[in-house]
């Protein structure tokens, strides 16, 4: 297949403690109270996306302790440094401080005795406390961290969520993406990137985006850059989607093997997931924009478990097998009666 994609590069190698409280508390909306060592965060960097809870640690056992996480803490850790002695609460919490932890999250509202503030502060340490439930708060943290050390490659084409439906529209220079984007997006689509697009692997999904400089422009040859938002109104484009089809125009070639009964469901990969993958031959008077919209119901179709391929397939198996018992259902006319019709 001509269709490629840049090689796979992360977003972030590393996110300092700094960044990840003010992206935490402005794009996320997670109240957070700095208890301890809050200057240090500048210092402090994280680089994993995955998180841990120190609880074994607290009470000695060392040999596995993810340290270089996040680490959090809950209601059980608190309890079980409440009920120690004050002496044995410094050891116990001394016990995962000599390590250079990142960043510790007190959740459920939760505080540590000032004795344990104090020693994180020596040791550098920023801890913050957050009023939500620990697992709700651990959801919507690895969620966040998955985004910001994520995977993402750049690829030549246009993005357009056509019935909600993500279809990425490649091809060679100058075959008509653009024109083909700027058509469904007059007849009510909507447009998420053109010429650059980012594809985010997110979790077990790829979603596809514009860059910063280029979301809601358009190039089309000839006429120039064209502001799609400023043109058809903020409904007329959206700055994330995720990625269902990948739609590779090519010119007509009578010698290249074409798809003709979509049997054989052919699919490319993009940062190790399986895309569904469409050839689509074009030729002068082809209406690629109805075709576009078709794919994505046709996909839609396939979602909620129909397959036109399929079905005429079997509609052909049941022709066969009534014309092996002396019939010949295809000279059939497709009713059996007409009714009047005067129109």
């Amino acid at each position: 297949m001509p269709f490629s994609t840049h090689s796979p590069i992360p977003i972030n190698e590393k996110l300092t403690v700094e960044e990840l409280i003010t992206k935490l508390r402005k794009q996320v909306k997670v109240n957070l109270i700095a208890c301890a060592a809050e200057k240090k965060c500048c210092d402090k960097f994280v680089s994993e996306a995955e998180l841990n809870r120190p609880g074994l640690a607290l009470t000695g056992y060392l040999d596995v302790f993810s340290w270089q996480r996040v680490q959090i803490i809950g209601n059980t850790e608190t309890n079980y440094l409440e009920k120690l002695p004050e002496d044995k609460q410094l050891e116990a919490f001394g016990n995962i401080t000599k390590f250079d932890l990142p960043i510790i999250f007190l959740t459920n509202g939760n505080t540590l005795p000032n004795a344990l503030l104090e020693n994180a502060t020596q040791r550098g340490i920023p801890i913050y406390t957050t009023p939500y439930e620990t697992t709700r708060f651990m959801l919507l943290l690895k969620d966040f961290l998955d985004d910001q050390f994520a995977l993402q490659t750049m690829v030549h084409g246009a993005m357009v969520d056509v019935y909600g439906v993500g279809i990425l529209i490649v091809g060679k220079s100058g075959i008509g993406k653009s024109e083909i984007a700027l058509d469904l997006v007059e007849r009510g689509h909507r447009l998420v990137a053109d010429d650059v697009v980012m594809i985010t692997k997110k979790g077990s999904v790829l979603m596809a985006s514009a860059t910063t400089m280029s979301k809601h422009f358009m190039e089309i040859r000839g006429l120039g850059i064209v502001d799609v938002m400023s043109m058809f109104g903020i409904r007329s484009v959206r700055y994330q989607k995720r990625l269902e089809i990948v739609t590779e125009l090519s010119l007509w070639d009578d010698a290249h093997e074409i798809n003709r009964t979509g049997l054989d469901h052919d699919q490319v990969g993009i940062l190790d997931n399986e895309i569904s993958y469409i050839q689509l031959p074009i030729t002068p008077g082809k209406n690629i924009t109805v075709i576009a919209e078709v794919i994505a119901m046709n996909h839609l179709l396939k979602h909620y478990g129909y397959d036109a391929a399929e079905a005429f397939q079997e509609r052909i198996k049941s022709s066969i097998a009534e014309k092996t018992k002396g019939m010949n259902p295809s000279m059939k006319r497709a009713i059996e009666y007409f009714e009047g019709d005067i129109e």
